[in-house]
């Protein structure tokens, strides 16, 4: 759904010819948008704006959309809509299932990595982030009709195995009964172990090699491993409200049994060549090859990458494949993203994209740390949040302060602005959501009836209310296309605040006839789009707060 300033935007520049570059009125009396076309196509023509400005106005067609249009000062020309489109377009998005998000023209299957922690790992800063930048994609291009496969890259595989199960042989320990906590605890002491004994960190690299054999016992121990922090994932996941599952997890060891054949394959086409040892692929524009067999015979993360683009594209038929991974790792997936493209795996008609992320700061402005100077994990800022707030509450703060800000920007953990119901906050956007609802609560408790339509809009504030609610679909798409959440959270901050202008100067139950029942109407659809807009983000939309 086009809002009505693309709409105005699209019918001003066939009769100018160029952008119009249209902006909000500075003030009421000067319509809702203004334009300064006339004044950059009197410069060019060499003619006086005011005498461009008039046959501009004869010209552009939007009749059917405003008011009669006005040239003011030395010729902006002032639009105004007319209050009845504004009502149309408000009860439309009221009547409407899909609140204006229009289902693609081409829908496809996007695959979307995200999350991807480490077994037996604390879930840490970045791993929240990715999961609430994930879940937002994921929610966002379902609403616009694609296909969404979310895959939960998680680190299950690689030479920590070997120590992690020598130590719970050695400690003769009972993975049955162990929780991620434990695990963790168990990594650290397998550490040191492995440090400080050598005869141990020999064990472990032979474990290593009997995991990948595939012997038994190992695969056993391993796999309790993974069931212990799959049930530590899904706690974090159901804490947090996402929307991924066990369906979703695939694994570094899901692409074991590929590796060896995406290497020959290279290697036999002559993409990959031996280079000190290493079989590397050498990528146009860099001096710095991709290693995808290491001198030892081992294989890194690019293979597993390489894999699992091969498997997303033939198996999955992704035509879009996002990851959802840290700034630091742009060079990686550009590596990654050339070398599948020159061995085909990565088809031209199929776009791969590296949304990265900056790092979660303290209030000091530096790296979030411990104060033993370790990494943060992801339940300790979640309780932190949770200290201050109920948990929707709290979880909208650290969404919303997550989503809010351009993905690649560092941004501060500071709870207590985070959980504000004042200001550019989560908890800002669900108070004016409970607000909408209280209203329309109080009209039903005092027997007010009112009909499902935005039919009266004389005043400037009901008036920019319904025009920004024009705009919600149009974003969503915007969203969907670009990977900015923060534009929508931008969109959905303007709605909350236009909605408590509105409440200010415009009373609701206090109106009469048909002013209150269209006002009320306006409630509901204000309601209806942000509750839309907060599930795409990942927040809840509370009937009261």
């Amino acid at each position: 759904m086009l809002s009505l300033l693309s709409v105005l935007t699209n019918r001003v520049q066939d009769a100018a010819g160029i952008d119009p570059e249209m902006r909000p009125a500075t003030k009421p009396q000067f319509g809702h948008f203004q334009s300064n076309v006339a004044l950059r196509l009197a410069k060019s023509e060499g003619r006086p704006p005011r005498e461009v400005a008039q046959g501009l106005v004869e010209r552009i067609q939007v009749d059917d959309l405003c008011e009669p249009l006005e040239i003011a000062g030395p010729g902006f020309i002032n639009f105004r809509i007319r209050p009845e489109v504004l009502g149309s377009v408000a009860t439309e998005l009221l009547d409407d299932p899909r609140t204006g998000i229009e289902a693609s023209e081409t829908p496809e299957t996007v695959v979307i990595d995200y999350s991807a922690p480490n077994v037996a790992k604390p879930m840490h800063v970045g791993n929240l982030r990715s999961t609430i930048i994930g879940d937002c994609f994921k929610r966002i291009l379902t609403a616009q009709g694609h296909t969404v496969i979310a895959q939960n890259h998680i680190g299950d595989w690689g030479t920590q195995f070997g120590m992690l199960v020598e130590q719970i042989i050695f400690e003769d320990a009972d993975t049955s009964a162990m929780t991620l906590d434990d695990s963790v605890a168990l990594y650290r002491r397998a550490q040191a172990h492995f440090r400080a004994d050598e005869q141990f960190a020999d064990a472990s690299r032979r474990r290593v090699v009997a995991l990948q054999a595939g012997d038994p016992e190992t695969l056993r121990i391993w796999r309790d491993l993974i069931e212990v922090s799959k049930k530590g994932f899904n706690e974090a996941y159901a804490r947090l409200g996402v929307l991924l599952t066990d369906d979703d997890l695939a694994g570094e060891s899901t692409y074991n049994d590929a590796l060896a054949g995406v290497v020959a394959d290279l290697e036999s086409r002559g993409i990959a060549v031996v280079d000190n040892g290493a079989l590397c692929v050498f990528t146009p524009g860099s001096s710095t090859p991709m290693i995808v067999r290491k001198s030892d015979g081992g294989y890194g993360y690019a293979t597993t990458d390489l894999a699992a683009i091969r498997h997303r594209v033939d198996d999955l038929h992704a035509g879009r494949i996002i990851y959802v991974v840290g700034s630091p790792q742009a060079f990686h997936f550009e590596q990654v993203f050339a070398v599948a493209r020159m061995a085909g795996y990565l088809p031209d008609g199929v776009r791969a994209e590296h949304v990265g992320f900056g790092s979660v700061l303290g209030k000091d402005g530096h790296m979030l740390r411990t104060r033993e100077g370790g990494t943060v994990t992801l339940t300790s800022l979640l309780d932190a949040a949770e200290e201050v707030a109920a948990r929707p509450v709290a979880m909208a703060a650290v969404k919303y302060a997550d989503l809010s800000n351009s993905l690649h920007k560092d941004y501060v953990f500071d709870v207590e602005r985070m959980t504000a119901t004042t200001g550019n906050t989560g908890p800002y956007l669900q108070y004016a959501h409970a607000r909408a609802s209280r209203i329309l609560r109080n009209a039903d408790d005092q027997g007010i009836a009112w009909t499902p339509q935005v039919s009266v809009l004389d005043e400037p504030a009901e008036q920019a209310l319904a025009l920004l609610l024009s705009r919600f679909g149009e974003t969503v798409a915007e969203v969907g296309e670009v990977l900015q959440p923060h534009k929508l959270c931008g969109y959905l901050h303007d709605l909350a605040t236009a909605m408590s202008v509105f409440y200010e100067q415009c009373p609701v139950l206090k109106a009469e006839g048909d002013v209150r029942s269209s006002r009320l109407a306006l409630c509901a659809t204000t309601k209806k789009v942000l509750a839309a807009g907060l599930y795409l983000l990942g927040i809840e939309a509370p009937e009261s707060m």
